[in-house]
């Protein structure tokens, strides 16, 4: 058996999505060979929507270990909230401390609090482990730097500057890489030659089934979804209108404006051709902000623009706890996947909303995988960027149409889904693993 020393600065039970690669994959490491321990932030000092039943995702035999960080209470006075920076300093003594300790294979780095990757350079220098990063976000990138300003996160400048310093300092430590985009990792070898005769592969996010089993015994309080018409006696809201619901949970943001205001166009003209169908339409966005609860602003569409439909469109930035996030995508009529303009993007919330196996529309870019792997699931209907505004608007009324008449079967084939199970996605990962192992430096 190896072993392998996971750094996972956000963990469970903090519902953030760049931990649920590796809370989904803790359960299968062992019998392929690897003995996993992580490395996380303690809970105490994350400002993320903590979700406790995510615990009992975790086998119980699993080490983790905690690590403090700066208090944001303080550190947000001078501008400083990111848990990266919060916590690097208290990961370097806690890692220095487990590598004279104790035997370890391998480093994993499964995050995309990116600073703490540049810890690697050390450790390998010191100790001369391997090093895997899983890059599930581009780090440096100038995507936003011709942005308007108001388009652009904030603290820009002081992220692309320190992301250009640190990016090179931890790939030149790279012995392996995890990407959930083929494209993130062609920019990499191209900025860093070295890289492309390292172990490398692309795996998405997967497919956890437990997760619906932990979902469906503990529906907790559902955000309110418009009832849909029934029968149901025990409905506590069998009276009220029925009505289609149209979900996204995911995160905002200026890239994903395009989908929405396609969407927003689609409606508008349903609304016009079909006045007594969308009428029932409500469309929900939730957790579209990352600022703790309360504190978000809406990114999406502007008031001036939902003139006339701000009884349709109904968005929280709240941030939802993970299972009750399960628990709505299965409550919906049909969900709704916006994709940027960026063909490389990969979005973490595609296997949740595949694992509910309700409708999908998707409006996303051609060329992306996530349009790829749709196109092979019956229940998906993607649009593509790129045709002529009226026909998209149009053939997406259509569609509706059709799904809140219940004209249209849309049948759901699990198996197409078999090879993006967290078991198998795991395999994957501990074959790289074996790979960088018995490569030499």
């Amino acid at each position: 058996m190896k072993r392998v020393l996971i750094i996972s600065p956000y963990f469970a039970p903090i519902n953030a999505a760049d931990s649920h690669r590796v809370r989904t994959s803790l359960s299968y490491y062992t019998e392929h060979g690897w003995i996993p321990e992580v490395v996380a932030v303690s809970p105490r000092y994350c400002d993320m929507v903590r979700d406790d039943l995510l615990l009992q995702s975790i086998p119980k035999d699993i080490k983790v270990h905690h690590v403090p960080a700066l208090d944001k209470r303080w550190t947000s006075k001078i501008g400083l909230g990111s848990i990266a920076l919060r916590s690097i300093i208290f990961y370097y003594a806690a890692v220095n401390k487990l590598l004279k300790t104790n035997k370890y294979d391998l480093i994993y780095f499964s995050t995309t609090q990116f600073p703490i990757l540049a810890l690697a350079a050390t450790w390998k220098k010191r100790f001369g482990i391997k090093i895997v990063f899983d890059i599930q976000d581009p780090w440096y990138t100038s995507y936003y730097k011709f942005k308007p300003k108001h388009e652009r996160p904030k603290k820009f400048w002081f992220s692309y500057y320190l992301n250009k310093m640190l990016e090179p300092l931890a790939m030149q430590a790279s012995d392996g890489l995890i990407s959930v985009s083929a494209g993130y990792v062609e920019v990499l070898q191209k900025r860093y030659p070295h890289l492309s005769s390292k172990p490398h592969l692309s795996i998405p996010f997967g497919i956890h089934l437990p997760d619906l089993t932990i979902a469906y015994a503990n529906p907790g309080v559902q955000p309110l979804l418009c009832v849909r018409k029934t029968s149901d006696r025990n409905t506590a809201l069998h009276n009220q209108a029925p009505c289609f619901n149209l979900v996204y949970i995911g995160r905002g943001g200026h890239d994903l404006l395009p989908a929405f205001r396609a969407l927003l166009d689609a409606v508008r003209l349903g609304l016009k051709l079909f006045p007594q169908e969308f009428r029932r339409v409500k469309v929900h966005l939730f957790g579209t902000s990352y600022a703790p609860n309360g504190e978000g602003k809406k990114t999406f569409l502007s008031d001036k623009e939902l003139h006339g439909v701000e009884d349709i469109f109904q968005e929280s930035t709240d941030r939802l706890p993970f299972y009750r996030t399960l628990n709505t995508l299965k409550a919906a009529d049909m969900l709704f996947m916006p994709g940027p303009d960026q063909a490389e993007y990969v979005a973490s919330k595609l296997f949740p909303y595949l694992m509910v196996e309700r409708p999908i529309l998707a409006i996303v870019h051609p060329c992306s995988k996530t349009s790829s792997l749709l196109r092979t699931i019956p229940q998906a209907r993607v649009f593509h960027f790129g045709q002529a505004n009226a026909l998209m608007a149009s053939n997406i009324a259509i569609y509706l149409r059709q799904a809140i008449l219940g004209l249209k079967h849309i049948p759901v084939e699990k198996r197409q889904l078999k090879h993006y199970s967290s078991e198998h996605l795991t395999r994957l990962q501990t074959n790289l693993f074996n790979q960088v192992c018995q490569t030499p430096d």
